[in-house]
């Protein structure tokens, strides 16, 4: 059976479900037949604006002989018009699962916490869990492994920055995160990727440096510095990340053969030269992809009533 009826953050499955999670998705590429979740409906509640989470759990439901049904903040009121934990009672009763963005990680586990039906966490302000998931199915289609890569993280300490490292070093990964001072991780998150170095043998690394974090990378990594809801922060965090914009001269500090990742959507000119995000070492457009046939393994099994489940 499913042990895990939720997936609110990575650190929700092991380093086994990890990589079954993987290589389900690399099936579930080329799945073509049958419809293992007909007559499924997935509620898609979002309080913040999508184009890769919420056309690829669509796309993912349709493939998959299910459907989804869109739930836009304005429509539903959470927390003004309604409570989280009404909403998450009465969509139990509707549809098979809950996909929800939102800005707020403690209203999310208030939804899991009263919903008898799965909630997966289309985005928080504290992770991304389902990106996670396709960054590490890209690196292992890409290098063809998971244990012993080394991921050079350059920016915010952000959402994205968390469900990767805590996926990262779970998987024996080498993770090294640079950003200017006061731009760090959340600290339980780093408690929880220490604890989780010390069982696999990953490493986690901060180097203030950008230059002497990429060196040795086989993945040079970073995200917007401004995330949603931070828009007030913008001006004052352009000057802070001044030195770590990920262009030419960074990645000619890296290794040649460094693949270059970023979830999406990009602020060219900041965080990212648009040359480099559109060049011969970028693979962000396979990685987008990736969110689709990660979140099918992921969404065959929360909500296939145990017909299949995660090992261990």
């Amino acid at each position: 059976m499913i042990r895990r009826k939720h997936l609110l953050s990575i650190s929700d499955l092991s380093r086994d479900e990890i990589n079954y999670v993987v290589e389900e998705a690399i099936h579930l590429r080329e799945y073509t037949s049958g419809s293992p979740l007909k007559h499924q409906v997935l509620a898609l509640l979002f309080e913040k604006p999508s184009l890769r989470t919420k056309v690829s759990f669509s796309v993912a439901m349709y493939q998959l002989g299910g459907e989804c049904i869109f739930l836009p903040k304005e429509e539903i009121g959470i927390g003004t018009r309604e409570d989280p934990s009404d909403i998450a009672q009465v969509l139990s009763r509707y549809v098979n699962g809950i996909v929800y963005r939102t800005f707020s990680h403690q209203t999310l586990e208030q939804m899991a916490e009263h919903a008898s039906i799965p909630v997966i966490n289309g985005l928080s302000d504290l992770e991304h869990p389902c990106q996670a998931l396709a960054d590490v199915l890209t690196i292992y289609e890409k290098k063809g492994k998971l244990k012993g890569v080394k991921i050079a993280y350059i920016g915010d300490g952000n959402n994205v920055a968390h469900s990767l490292a805590l996926a990262a070093v779970s998987l024996g990964m080498d993770f090294v995160i640079s950003n200017p001072p006061g731009y760090g991780m959340n600290p339980s998150i780093v408690t929880k990727v220490e604890r989780l170095s010390r069982e696999s043998g990953g490493n986690i690394f901060m180097e203030e440096d950008p230059f002497k974090a990429v060196k040795h990378a086989d993945v040079v990594y970073t995200d917007v510095w401004t995330s949603m809801g931070q828009e007030a922060e913008s001006q004052k965090r352009r000057r802070d990340f001044s030195g770590y914009q990920v262009n030419a001269a960074l990645m000619n500090a890296a290794p040649s053969e460094a693949l270059l990742m970023h979830p999406l959507p990009a602020h060219y000119g900041e965080e990212i030269q648009k040359e480099v995000l559109h060049g011969p070492q970028s693979v962000v457009v396979d990685q987008a992809e990736n969110r689709l046939h990660a979140q099918k393994a992921v969404l065959l099994h929360l909500l296939s009533d145990g017909n299949k489940a995660f090992p261990g």
